[in-house]
């Protein structure tokens, strides 16, 4: 895969980041998938007064390493690829962030994944850290199916932090996202 190059630092745009996607090689239902984060992010976004353009760009890009790989550590290749197109760095740690609700650094360390904490710290990197999470495929779903997929998984401490960040986010937007 031949990495396509960008010219400027500035956060890229919808169509952009679609490019971005199909030229590093992720098929057709991975960019399905982006863009219903990306909706679901936006909503999130909008109500709690997120930047915007970052939550676009960063939600319509977070699977960007599944054109490399399906396994965990499509987020540290999907950091690394837009890294290497000269993408803002903010959107490179929403894309290492955003898997999970975060991966603490003993968590990373166990799963194989470079030691460091993988927990989102901006409020853009929790919108699309949740978007991601209430989006299995293209359809929305509630915290409760989300949590219960983690739990059957025996991803407990995913489960946690994804009833934190649901609750946290809710509390930002002044609403249960469950409603939006």
């Amino acid at each position: 895969m031949t990495t396509p190059k960008r010219k400027g630092k500035a956060v890229p745009d919808h169509d952009e980041c679609i490019r971005i996607l199909r030229e590093c090689g992720c098929d057709e239902g991975v960019i399905a998938h982006c863009e219903a984060v990306c909706q679901a992010a936006l909503s999130i976004g909008r109500r709690c007064g997120a930047r915007l353009p970052l939550v676009e760009a960063g939600s319509l890009l977070h699977d960007l390493g599944r054109c490399r790989t399906h396994s965990i550590r499509h987020a540290v290749e999907g950091a690394a690829i837009a890294r290497e197109l000269g993408l803002p760095d903010e959107i490179a740690l929403i894309i290492e962030r955003h898997v999970g609700a975060g991966i603490a650094e003993a968590e990373a360390v166990a799963l194989g994944l470079p030691t460091r904490n993988y927990l989102p710290e901006t409020l853009e990197e929790k919108v699309v850290a949740h978007a991601d999470n209430l989006v299995d495929n293209i359809n929305r779903v509630s915290v409760n199916k989300a949590v219960a997929d983690f739990a059957r998984q025996g991803l407990n401490e995913a489960a946690k932090r994804t009833i934190n960040l649901h609750d946290e986010l809710s509390r930002i937007a002044g609403v249960d996202l469950d409603a939006l």
